[in-house]
């Protein structure tokens, strides 16, 4: 029999992989769930409201002829749907989101509790400066930790997300070639294979060409290359670092000279911040452009409780063209500049409506001030130690992408599954299985089959250990020849595997009801 920690007899090794049939399709406490429009019933309604009399439209003919087609359901109906649901959908409160690249780390609670004090989650963009002093000062503030962080001397803090501050800084750029009068001159981005793919996206947006670096057998940018593709139509380079393979680029600062000798600018992206914090300023490395995941960073994970945040940093050559509106202050207060005039004449323009995102500059620096500056050091050392210590417990049955230690994120290859059967997609499957989320797979592209793992800092020993050891069967199972095991999972999800390609070229997105057999003749 199959035992657990305390003794008991749990099932029989014969009916592990057992399948069960029940009349209702639930298994247990998974419970299975159909979609809200098939389950509600028409006239069934959470609440009863008599049909108002004399009302005199004012919608000009505009309104609508029929009710909306929303299902009825009863208030305990809709709770229950939605409860359901959830309970299939995994998170970070439930386990280890491995994901490389997304720093899918721990919400400390306290910084939820002040995102939503009234001061702060109850103002509008619209009021009166005088009335919301104290969101400002908290802007002004989180600027001047960040700016402090990556020896920086200004920041624009409007952009909304990583995207958006790659699209911020690479502007800066432009407006900085266009006031040298060489906007039509240096047309030329460099981008490493291995960057994240907003990266040349961004630079083609801006209306820049996208020249493709190559990197050397360590995962790092081929520095030869990089230099020979220097000339007086570059316009700058944009590099990850740490990059996406997890490792941290140590001809960095060489970079930055060459890029600067030859009149363009340094972009860096920033997402991966998360693993230098308080142990290098990018200021430092000759960095002109760098934006910073809030939401990454300083602790909240994607699609953890709302939008994200990418303040983007300045070099002292980009700060004059940082965009509208930013934040000053002098003998009366906190005020906004709003327009490309007066003290922001040289802005690029304006990227957003209003001030960038309230509740993720309360979370982040909340997490700042609990943290000190040694605490956010603490943070960055462990999450590359955590990183560490994964690589080197997979390594006994599983292939790192490059020898030597990494920085946040582990990088594997499937080389370990070769002539197995298994594929790395059955990998992750088999994942699922034993209540994992798989990790980042077959990204970066510059490496086989690959498996990217970002333990993050907030998991403990205990955490890290039970997922490498439940990797390192399933590693030793796919070599062993079990492929059935792999190619039936996930056995045990709410749903079996789906056809994936399909699913992605011909996606159901919306729902319609069956039409009876003489509907659809006629």
């Amino acid at each position: 029999m199959a035992m657990n920690s305390q003794g008991r007899q749990t099932r029989a090794a014969n009916e592990m992989n057992a399948e069960v049939s029940t009349h209702t399709g639930n298994k247990a406490l998974q419970i299975e769930e159909p979609l809200i429009f098939e389950r509600g019933a028409e006239g069934g309604s959470g609440v009863d409201l008599p049909e108002p009399e004399g009302i005199m439209p004012r919608l000009g003919g505009q309104q609508a002829e029929s009710a909306p087609e929303l299902p009825g359901l009863s208030e305990p109906e809709a709770m229950r749907h939605y409860v359901r649901l959830s309970q299939k959908n995994y998170a970070i409160d439930m386990g280890i989101f491995p994901l490389g690249s997304c720093t899918m780390k721990h919400n400390p609670r306290l910084n939820e509790k002040t995102a939503r004090m009234p001061g702060f989650s109850d103002i509008h963009p619209l009021q009166p400066e005088s009335t919301v002093q104290g969101a400002l000062e908290l802007m002004d503030r989180l600027a001047g930790w960040l700016k402090e962080l990556t020896a920086m001397p200004a920041v624009a803090m409007s952009p909304k997300a990583g995207a958006h501050g790659e699209l911020c800084g690479m502007m800066a750029i432009k407006a900085a070639l266009v006031a040298r009068g060489e906007a039509g001159t240096r047309t030329r981005v460099l981008v490493p294979e291995s960057a994240h793919g907003t990266n040349p996206a961004t630079a083609a947006q801006c209306g820049f060409k996208v020249d493709k670096l190559p990197a050397a057998d360590d995962g790092r940018v081929d520095l030869q290359a990089f230099k020979s593709k220097l000339g007086p139509d570059v316009a700058g380079i944009m590099v990850t670092n740490p990059n996406t393979c997890g490792l941290f680029e140590r001809d960095i600062r060489e970079m930055a000279d060459a890029v600067h000798e030859a009149g363009g600018y340094f972009y860096c992206d920033g997402a991966n911040f998360n693993a230098i914090m308080g142990k290098t300023r990018p200021g430092e490395l000759g960095i002109d452009a760098m934006h910073i995941n809030l939401h990454k960073t300083f602790s909240t994970p994607h699609g953890g409780g709302g939008p994200g945040s990418g303040p983007t940093v300045l070099s002292e050559a980009l700060a004059p063209f940082a965009p509208v509106p930013f934040v000053v202050s002098d003998e009366d207060g906190f005020r906004l500049v709003e327009t490309a005039a007066g003290e922001g004449e040289q802005a690029f323009g304006r990227m957003v409506a209003f001030h960038g995102q309230m509740g993720m500059f309360v979370r982040a620096l909340t997490y700042m001030l609990s943290h000190g500056k040694d605490g956010l050091r603490q943070a960055a050392e462990d999450a590359v130690l955590n990183a560490n210590y994964v690589q080197k417990r997979l390594s006994a049955e599983m292939t790192p992408a490059f020898p030597g230690t990494c920085m946040h994120e582990a990088l594997f290859s499937d080389a370990f599954l070769k002539d197995t059967g298994v594929g790395t997609i059955d990998f992750a499957k088999a994942m699922i299985d034993e209540g994992f989320h798989p990790m980042t797979m077959y990204f970066p592209l510059v490496v086989s089959g690959a498996m990217l793992i970002e333990p993050t800092e907030t998991e403990s020993k205990f955490g890290l250990d039970q997922f490498c050891d439940s990797l390192l069967a399933l590693a030793k199972e796919a070599k062993s020849g079990n492929t059935e095991r792999f190619e039936a999972a996930p056995v045990y999800a709410p749903k079996r595997r789906l056809d994936e390609t399909q699913a992605a070229r011909k996606p159901v997105l919306r729902w319609q009801p069956e039409m009876a057999e003489a509907m659809a003749a006629e």
